[in-house]
């Protein structure tokens, strides 16, 4: 699967902020970036020369030609420097997450957005957006506050947030903490301050945001997961120019880096079930969950799962929550007991069992297949998940790639998918739909 993230922003022909900074960021993430340039700047690392508008006709025309052809994750906004300009932006948004950098000033001193278009911003484009990424000196303008601590920080993104969206003030020119604030509840995210001054800073932190939020995370991982990634790009900042501003080097960090390799990739799995077609014909009863262990995991809470499951929506399958550790008791005891046996094995979902989906797998080969009945489980056994795949390992002689049992008494028959990490269930899932619906 491929994710797609759009900025709309724009140019900045040093290359260290605007559109630039953001595909890079994109990139970064193994994201496919998509572009709505809205202005062209003729800048450095020492100033803005000048600034030339895109016309709003040619703005909705790449509006009009994206929108045509793919399937927007995210978006995020940069620099929209006239009211026009916002006019015209949040006219032709999609339904996609939206995360705005309310670009005001740059760097080097230039300003980047008139004075008459705050209110346009406030008014049009920020009941529109997900989140919105002030900088300190932008969340002054915003909430009509000075902000000089952490409580003057809760109190401006309580002010932002009436505007009708959520709230991420970064403290980079202040404490280095940013100060998330999002369904009425505060996230802090501590930081180092840094010497020295950064350009593309504001612009890749936003950037990150967005290709996280167009790979499936919830708002507050995505910024945990974003402020990872901006700690590696300004720690491996450079000057290619002869201004005295290091430029944020977005290619030298991996979007890993920071992040929690479990969890990143089960998101990843949960996007790709959500978009597999056909996967609603193989959802159980009761709903369907797919985890992943940490190597060397012994307890449910070194296993990660989607909370609230996976369920049908119609033709669709939809991850009713996020990924988190110790979110599943089932699936994570069958991880747990076959990684006794082979702890490569640490990744497992659960399908709908029919005796005819068994028969065809069978006769088309190429999985090793064993089961459990629930009705030799001796009267003792705690869990009937670890006997099971105990038993159902000890009948093949190893891990097997399917174990099903028919069920029993208010317990619907399953039919469990192992691998050695999501991306193998994954692909094993595929082949399974490939055989059965043809």
């Amino acid at each position: 699967m491929v994710f797609l993230a759009l900025t709309i922003a724009g140019s900045d022909s040093g290359g260290g902020a605007g559109v630039q900074a953001d595909l890079k960021t994109f990139a970064a993430h193994r994201v496919h970036g998509l572009s709505v340039i809205v202005s062209l700047t003729a800048q450095n690392t020492s100033a803005v020369k000048g600034v030339l508008d895109v016309s709003p006709r040619f703005i909705e025309a790449q509006f009009d030609a994206l929108r045509e052809d793919f399937d927007i994750g995210a978006a995020k906004t940069g620099m929209l420097s006239t009211a026009r300009t916002i006019r015209t932006v949040a006219k032709n948004l999609g339904d996609y997450p939206l995360v705005v950098d309310p670009v005001m000033v740059s760097e080097s001193g230039g300003r980047l957005l008139a004075e008459d278009a705050i209110e346009t911003l406030k008014e049009e484009l920020l009941p529109k957006a997900a989140v919105v990424t002030p900088n300190i000196y932008e969340a002054e303008i915003l909430s009509g506050m000075a902000i000089s601590s952490l409580e003057d920080m809760k109190e401006a993104c309580k002010r932002i947030s009436r505007l009708g969206c959520g709230v991420v003030i970064k403290g980079g020119h202040l404490n280095a903490t940013d100060l998330l604030y999002a369904d009425r509840k505060f996230h802090i995210f501590p930081g180092e301050l840094l010497d020295g001054s950064f350009h593309g800073s504001g612009c890749t932190f936003s950037a990150a945001i967005t290709a996280n939020l167009a790979m499936g995370f919830d708002l507050v991982d995505a910024l945990s997961n974003s402020k990872a990634f901006i700690r590696g790009a300004l720690g491996t900042a450079y000057r290619p120019g002869k201004g005295r501003v290091n430029v944020v080097n977005q290619t030298r960090t991996s979007f890993e880096e920071g992040y929690d390799p479990v969890r990143l990739a089960l998101r990843k799995a949960v996007s790709e079930l959500e978009a597999m077609k056909g996967l609603h014909r193989l959802m159980p009863e009761v709903g369907m969950n797919i985890c992943h262990a940490r190597k060397g995991a012994v307890s449910l809470e070194d296993v990660a799962a989607v909370t609230g499951r996976i369920i049908r929506v119609g033709e669709m399958v939809r991850a009713v929550g996020g990924v988190e550790y110790g979110a599943s008791r089932h699936m994570a005891r069958v991880v747990l007991a076959a990684m006794g046996f082979d702890g490569r094995v640490r990744a497992a979902a659960n399908i709908k069992y029919r005796p005819e989906t068994v028969e065809a797998l069978e006769s088309a080969g190429g999985f090793a297949i064993s089961s459990f009945d629930r009705g030799d489980e001796p009267k003792q056994v705690e869990s009937t998940m670890e006997w099971g795949t105990k038993e159902a390992v000890r009948r093949l002689g190893r891990v097997p790639d399917l174990i099903f049992d028919r069920g029993g008494a208010g317990k619907e028959p399953m039919i469990r998918v192992l691998g050695r990490d999501p991306d193998e269930v994954v692909s094993k899932l595929r082949r399974i739909l490939g055989v059965v619906c043809g």
